[in-house]
């Protein structure tokens, strides 16, 4: 059995970091924002806070990517720091809801806006109709939607089992195609769109009346904001993923700390200027109101008209696939560095003839296509019922617990330098205590907004996860450690 091969070039790496993060977020998250915000400048300023922490987070993850350049990246981190333990809980999280979750959710992405292509797929239009599991408010079905999400993931998996070429070269593709794509939304909308109706024009760039704000007060003003940055910080996540294939990027104490800021330096970048191209070009309540929530299709389309509209489809397809592709690649390494550890199932701990964990792959494939199906039902006034899609719901539920995640990894460097003075360091945080302490701040104080404004969300996240406590309990006590590989 080969081990994995360390092929990743910095180029693939810093790929891998941004195709991992450009998914639909920033074509969509913006409207909810701005909802509740209600202001272009404070609109803004969600953006680029978020951009503050993913910065200062990829600054201090850097050193130790560099450190301990493993299979699994964020759960060695977080196993060698706290204990097995810790690291457990994250891999649970992470197959259970956040990396699986997040697959699913980026898949129908992909296939709602392939449907814009393709009429025929279709959220109702359905190969298996909606079957009620009781009286529990979920169903079972199978759209033409669903199925091309399920199908999408299924061939992604399977093309990264064919080696890591294979999805390198897929993950390249896809990610010069999205940034330049992203790039030519924002000279479009920056060039051609500033509208005399635009919200740059036409509102207070800092009006504090967002939805009662100005009445409540300051404070409340700024619990706004947090959860105005929920979504500007999940369309910046996945940057930690590149840390996920540690064990096979060439010259690790180099290449990762530079894939983690030229990645997130470009993408934050281009998240702030899409967001000024949404201000440029829509009024605000063009992009409060979006269509599906859709602002990148609303500022194309009032450019270009209805060709707009299917240009930015196709852009975002290309997008959610490339992203897609990062996820799959990159989350198998954690549940292979778990089963190697005796905490997963022993076959995800193996790597095939192509030397990639096609096990660890498929397990994580089958689990992210089966959360495309359940769906959630609500009844209308008429009571006619509605179909949501539960994965949804899962990932709002696992906010503030994944970001209690990112906040241990960030104070696992404090941890690490106290407790493995020894090991080397090939990149030393910059801006050491100040930058770490920065993202330490300010991921507190989200994870307390969230958990005030959202407590039954927040709440059931943290469930999630303490879930997980009685597993980890029982297969430790059957735990067997596979041995080191080279």
């Amino acid at each position: 059995m080969p081990p994995l091969q360390r092929a990743l070039r910095s180029f693939d790496a810093t790929t891998i970091v941004i195709g991992s993060m450009i998914g639909s977020g920033i074509f969509i998250t913006s409207a909810e924002s701005a909802r509740l915000v209600s202001a272009p400048g404070w609109l803004l300023l969600a953006w680029g806070l978020a951009g503050l922490l993913t910065i200062s987070g990829a600054l201090t993850c850097a050193e130790l990517a560099a450190a301990y350049p493993r299979a699994g990246g964020q759960y060695v981190f977080l196993r060698d720091a706290y204990g097995p333990g810790v690291g457990f809980l994250f891999g649970w999280a992470m197959f259970t809801v956040i990396q699986s979750g997040t697959i699913a959710a980026v898949a129908v992405a992909f296939a709602s806006f392939l449907g814009v292509l393709v009429p025929g797929i279709a959220p109702t239009r359905f190969l298996v109709a909606p079957v009620a599991l009781g009286s529990s408010g979920y169903a079972l079905s199978l759209s033409t939607e669903q199925l091309a999400a399920l199908l999408s993931i299924l061939v992604l998996t399977i093309a990264n089992t064919r080696g890591l070429k294979q999805g390198v070269r897929v993950q390249n593709l896809s990610t010069i195609a999205k940034v330049a794509a992203l790039a030519g939304l924002i000279v479009v909308g920056l060039a051609l769109g500033d509208h005399a109706g635009s919200a740059a024009r036409t509102s207070s760039w800092w009006n504090p009346a967002a939805n009662g704000a100005k009445e409540a007060g300051t404070l409340a003003l700024f619990m706004l904001l947090g959860r105005a940055m929920v979504g500007p910080l999940f369309a910046q996540s996945a940057w930690n993923n590149v840390t996920f294939a540690g064990a096979e990027v060439e010259n690790p104490g180099r290449n990762l700390p530079r894939a983690l800021l030229i990645g997130c330096g470009t993408v934050v970048g281009l998240y702030l200027l899409a967001n000024l191209a949404y201000v440029t070009v829509l009024p605000l309540d063009a992009i409060q109101h979006a269509p599906n929530n859709r602002v990148a299709v609303s500022l194309m389309q009032a450019i270009l008209g209805p060709v707009g509209g299917v240009i930015m489809a196709a852009v975002i397809v290309i997008s959610t696939f490339g992203c897609n592709n990062g996820l799959i690649l990159s989350g198998a390494r954690v549940y292979y560095a778990m089963a190697r550890d005796g905490l997963f199932f022993s076959k995800a701990g193996i790597v095939n003839s192509r030397a990639v964990p096609a096990v660890a792959l498929m397990f994580q494939g089958v689990w992210a296509a089966l959360l495309t199906l359940p769906r959630t039902v609500s009844s209308t006034p008429g009571g006619s019922p509605v179909y949501g899609n539960v994965y949804t719901q899962l990932l709002e539920y696992i906010v503030a617990a994944d970001m209690v995640f990112y906040g241990l990894m960030i104070a696992s460097v404090f941890v690490l330098r106290r407790k493995a003075p020894g090991v080397e360091r090939p990149y030393r945080v910059w801006g050491y205590p100040l930058v770490p302490l920065i993202y330490l701040a300010v991921d507190a104080l989200l994870v307390l907004d969230l958990s005030y404004l959202t407590p039954t969300t927040s709440g059931i996240g943290y469930l999630l996860v303490l879930a997980g406590v009685p597993v980890f309990l029982i297969w430790r006590k059957y735990a067997v450690p596979m041995p080191e590989t080279a």
